[in-house]
């Protein structure tokens, strides 16, 4: 803040930098920039304003349209126009800088390690912000920002879930020998870009530089274009996540809802007062009709009516009208507002972000005292962008997989010869050996009353054949059935840094037989969530996780059951039922049963549970929602003929 000391220093190194390095220089730009935004923070836009545009205009000449610092020089003018309350010129120039941004990240998503693409993300967390801001808090009304806004969501929300499960790899197991080369070629081309964007040789000319770049862009889209034409999957991975394309796959009867945390940002407060607290925010995106969006209050209220909605419908004890007052305090601050802007849609889909991954909307309680599932149906989607996985349809490979009570003491069988997986050694971030697992009896009967021949008809995998190395084994399931428990841990302070510290598909998982000697058919009994991503389930058309206790770490254990949902859907399973509660033994086996006899009399895999839920919703054993309400449907909702 100490700007007149700071402009003098700025002027000598810009004028530094242009004698010797002369006038066409990228640093020179840099130069140019810095100064502009020392202006820009004084309020002095007239004279910031040219000085920025000279800096676009320079890095579009010398470093090409894409570089990562024409998007910043992008980005500063829309914030210079915002600031002044240009609301026009500042979408016109931050859209093309979120594009350019778009494009960097999809290039440096594909190549690195972990850990770099992680904190690759987290250095455009803020437009990210911005982006909602603009929209909800200084345009509201201006269909630009909210297109602007809800694109930039559906690009980016839980898109560092997606990186942590290493998708390149995933999808090079699934594609023939000609393919797999052409993505090698692929990914290489990409890392020199990458390399040559952020780590440009200073001994390299400015004209050769240019060239190259120009090259691996050509190259990269032609390597592109062959796998396209080769692979559904690589085409559903690589096509752009806009607005069209995802409303093209909402029924016509449906409606996306799209739940989002940000934090709001003001070009015109203080540098240090810029970001606000947390809030959470909803954009409504149907078939048809212009988007929605609204801000919906601060996430700590939010979370804290959350907390104690969920702590009520996590006992059964609780009385009911207690739990629907904790319901309905809920609802009036997240829902209700939801309801105005979706006006007659009864379907919704509904993509929840951080702590609100938690809850069973279902089970929330609207103004006439009624659970929602009485009026709505529910699918719940990790993002917007699952709808493009979901096009892909591929068959069955084999009948039904049911596995169910492990025994966590004894050693596991080896049902068969399990080959080690390349990365099971390196995926181990956690130990459960302190952790006491209690046995799952009432899942024996489960599974047994599944497996009988009026419903699936097959024999479930349970004791000490209930494995780790039993569940990757599967190849294509039909449907893959698993009662055990889940797990959330979190991570320990004393890594070391250099490891996944807070990745989320390392803390989460499943837990199966011979845990405790940690031998469960070829593996040591624990299946991490980056683990599950590596599944074979394309060509599965529902995954059951019954009875899986993910309660064990705190409030942020949802991003635990979000991390266990997303590696289902990556794994290529078209559909997940997740308990988000461990449920009673005998409730659970009675919805269980009276899901799959709904499934396979054809109905919606989300409907059925829907009147499943319905049916226990009326009697008088069942009412309660701790009973009916711990199951949510994800992905795929259509019957499972379809």
């Amino acid at each position: 803040g100490r700007y007149a000391e700071a402009e003098p220093l700025f002027h000598q190194a810009l004028e530094m930098r242009k004698r010797l390095l002369g006038q066409e220089h990228p640093d020179v730009a840099t130069s140019l920039n810095n100064l502009a935004l020392l202006y820009n923070r004084q309020g002095r836009y007239a004279e910031a304003e040219p000085l920025f545009h000279q800096a676009l205009e320079m890095r579009k000449r010398l470093l090409g349209q894409e570089h990562p610092d024409v998007a910043t020089s992008l980005n500063n003018l829309a914030g210079l126009y915002w600031g002044q309350g240009d609301i026009n010129h500042a979408l016109k120039f931050f859209t093309q800088g979120l594009k350019v941004e778009e494009h960097n990240l999809t290039l440096n998503l594909a190549v690195g390690f972990e850990r770099q693409k992680r904190e690759y993300i987290n250095t455009i967390s803020a437009t990210t912000d911005s982006s909602i801001s603009l929209h909800l808090n200084f345009a509201t009304k201006n269909p630009t920002a909210t297109t602007l806004a809800l694109n930039t969501v559906l690009q980016r929300k839980g898109r560092i879930l997606d990186v942590l499960t290493n998708s390149q790899q995933i999808l090079r197991q699934r594609l023939d020998s000609e393919s797999q080369s052409l993505l090698t070629n692929l990914t290489n081309t990409q890392t020199q870009l990458a390399h040559l964007f952020y780590n440009r040789p200073e001994t390299l000319p400015l004209e050769q530089y240019q060239t190259q770049v120009a090259q691996l862009e050509t190259q990269a889209k032609q390597l592109e274009d062959q796998l396209s034409r080769r692979s559904q999957e690589f085409r559903t991975q690589t096509q752009p996540v806009t607005i069209e394309t995802i409303q093209k796959l909402i029924p016509g009867d449906a409606a996306l809802v799209e739940l989002v945390q940000y934090q709001p940002f003001n070009p015109k407060a203080a540098p240090d007062k810029r970001f606000g607290k947390p809030r959470y925010a909803v954009y409504i995106l149907s078939a048809k009709g212009e988007t929605k969006g609204r801000d919906l209050g601060d996430a700590e209220t939010i979370q804290n009516t959350l907390e104690l909605f969920r702590d009520n419908l996590r006992d059964k004890e609780t009385p009911i009208t207690q739990v629907k007052k904790s319901a309905g305090d809920l609802d009036k601050i997240l829902m209700q507002p939801v309801r105005k802007l979706l006006g007659n849609t009864r379907k919704i889909l509904l993509s929840p972000d951080s702590a609100l991954n938690l809850i069973p909307f279902e089970a929330l309680v609207d103004e006439n005292n009624r659970y929602l599932v009485e009026n709505y149906s529910f699918t719940y989607l990790t993002s917007g962008r699952d709808l493009l996985r979901l096009q892909n349809h591929s068959p069955s490979q084999q009948p039904p997989v049911i596995i169910a009570d492990p025994d966590f003491n004894k050693p596991g069988e080896i049902v068969a010869r399990q080959p080690k997986t390349s990365n099971s050694q390196n995926t181990r971030s956690i130990d459960l050996s302190q952790k006491i697992f209690s046995p799952l009896k009432g899942t024996a009967e489960e599974a047994k009353a599944i497996a009988s021949p009026n419903l699936l008809g097959v024999k479930p995998l349970t004791g000490t054949k209930a494995t780790e190395g039993a569940v990757k084994q599967v190849k294509s399931p039909r449907i893959l059935h698993i009662a055990t428990h889940g797990f959330f841990e979190n991570a320990p302070a004393n890594k070391d840094k250099t490891t996944l510290d807070d990745n989320p598909l390392l803390l989460s998982g499943l837990v199966f037989a011979g845990l405790k000697p940690r031998q469960s058919g070829g593996e040591d009994g624990i299946l991490t969530a980056l683990e599950t991503t590596a599944l074979n389930l394309v060509g599965t058309k529902l995954v059951v996780l019954s009875a899986c206790d993910t309660g064990l770490g705190n409030i942020s254990a949802g991003e635990g059951i979000y991390g266990l949902r997303r590696a289902l859907v990556i794994a290529g399973s078209e559909s997940q039922m997740i308990s988000l509660w461990k449920v009673d033994d005998d409730a659970t086996k009675e919805l269980m049963v009276a899901y799959y006899k709904k499934l396979l009399d054809n109905q919606g895999r989300s409907e059925a549970l829907r009147q499943t839920q319905l049916d226990m919703l009326k009697g008088e054993k069942y009412q309660h929602p701790y009973y009916w309400a711990a199951f949510i449907p994800s992905g795929d909702w259509t019957s499972m003929d379809k």
